[in-house]
């Protein structure tokens, strides 16, 4: 196997939450801009030492990254715009990393924002992609839920998981969320009963299958190890990253993503395997993606993520804790945000600076991405694994 280059000498650091709020007529530059500016304070730099910016926002149009630089006063000269949704936190990591490596770039902020206005969640779906707005959205068949509703019922029929198995998942992750100031839903306890109880949205998918649309912010910082050493930052190191697009576009119902094409390279790369994660933070808009990544990235095997959530346990204190904030089923989906909140919980920690809980001994995470439904799947996968330099 040849390897592609690591990521020697990139730290990533400054993990930055701006606080959710479930509506907001403040702009996505708004919650962008105030991500930047507490990436630049907790930093301790001068707003002109930051000369790279990767962002990612739903919201944000018609703007695009060229005109943050504008509004926020910016002269860089790197720049990125990856309007990849849930993968969005992994691939802006990736590219910053590379532009450091590079000299193209000596401080990266890696924002990914959305506000939540009465009309917004309305306007994305209608407008999400050429697919959806001609061959979904005709049909009544808008937004996430259907396309989410078939991948779960066929994972369910394929491989005998029970809506008891996602309310695991489900369940773990709210109560992760009631230690978390920023979850939207951490003061709404959650039991399994509870779960199964839900209303249905649509078949086989219930009420607490679903994300909670919000506004909100996410971001952290992309330098050398020398300079976040200079700085007294603690840090992350990036073991290994990896991204796949548009993966196994033949199965006819999504069952396997990118990450099942390429988690050789990414534990090769970082010089570990599964066993040695200590944490999994994974994109979950729906409770069979966490499944599947459980599986795609090698902790168990394909159709084995039920018996998998059925044996091991996903809390905080547990023997695989997954999504230790609460993650987008706990705290909100804030737009592409969400793409970001893998990695920066990750961050948040192996370098010992959580909003919620701390996990115990935590040193090796794996933040997972899924983004893009243009039509019947995700189209973007992304993974990176972090050890932390508290």
């Amino acid at each position: 196997m040849t390897l592609p280059r690591g990521y020697d000498g990139v730290a990533i650091a400054c993990p930055v939450t701006v606080r959710y709020a479930r509506h907001s007529d403040r702009s996505a530059h708004w919650h962008i801009g105030t991500a930047l500016r507490e990436l630049i304070a907790q930093a301790g730099i001068a707003k002109a030492e930051v000369d790279g910016l990767a962002a990612s926002s739903f919201t944000l149009g018609p703007d695009t990254s060229i005109a943050l630089t504008e509004h926020f006063g910016l002269s860089p000269r790197w720049l990125d715009w990856i309007p990849t949704g849930g993968a969005s936190g992994v691939m802006a990591l990736r590219r910053a990393a590379r532009a450091v490596q590079a000299g193209d770039a000596s401080v990266v902020a890696c924002i990914g924002g959305d506000t939540a206005d009465a009309g917004a969640f309305g306007d994305l779906v209608r407008n999400f992609s050429r697919f959806s707005r001609e061959a979904v959205y005709p049909y009544g068949a808008a937004g996430p839920n259907g396309v989410f509703a078939l991948i779960t019922d066929h994972y369910m029929r394929t491989h005998g998981a029970e809506r008891a198995d996602f309310g695991r998942v489900v369940v773990a992750q709210r109560s992760h969320a009631r230690a978390n100031p920023n979850a939207l839903l951490g003061a709404k306890p959650l039991t399994i009963d509870d779960y199964l109880a839900a209303p249905p949205v649509a078949t086989p998918l219930h009420l607490f299958d679903c994300v909670m649309p919000c506004a909100g912010a996410e971001g952290f910082l992309v330098m050398t190890v020398e300079r976040a050493r200079r700085l007294g930052l603690p840090y992350a190191v990036i073991r290994g990253a990896i991204e796949r697009h548009d993966a196994y576009a033949d199965d006819p119902i999504a069952e396997r993503g990118g990450w099942a094409m390429d988690r050789d390279t990414l534990y090769a790369q970082a010089g570990l395997g599964p066993g040695d994660v200590d944490c999994l933070q994974a994109y979950d808009d729906y409770p069979v993606i966490v499944l599947q990544q459980i599986e795609d990235l090698g902790f168990c095997a394909k159709g084995e993520g039920a018996a998998f959530v059925r044996r091991h346990d996903l809390g905080v204190g547990g023997d695989f804790p997954v999504n230790s904030c609460g993650g987008q089923l706990g705290c909100g989906q804030a737009g592409a945000a969400g793409g970001f909140l893998p990695v920066v919980e990750a961050l948040r920690q192996v370098v010992r600076r959580p909003i919620g809980a701390q996990l115990p001994d935590a040193r090796i995470a794996l933040a997972s991405g899924y983004g893009m439904v243009t039509f019947d799947r995700c189209l973007a996968t992304a993974a990176a694994i972090l050890e932390g330099r508290p």
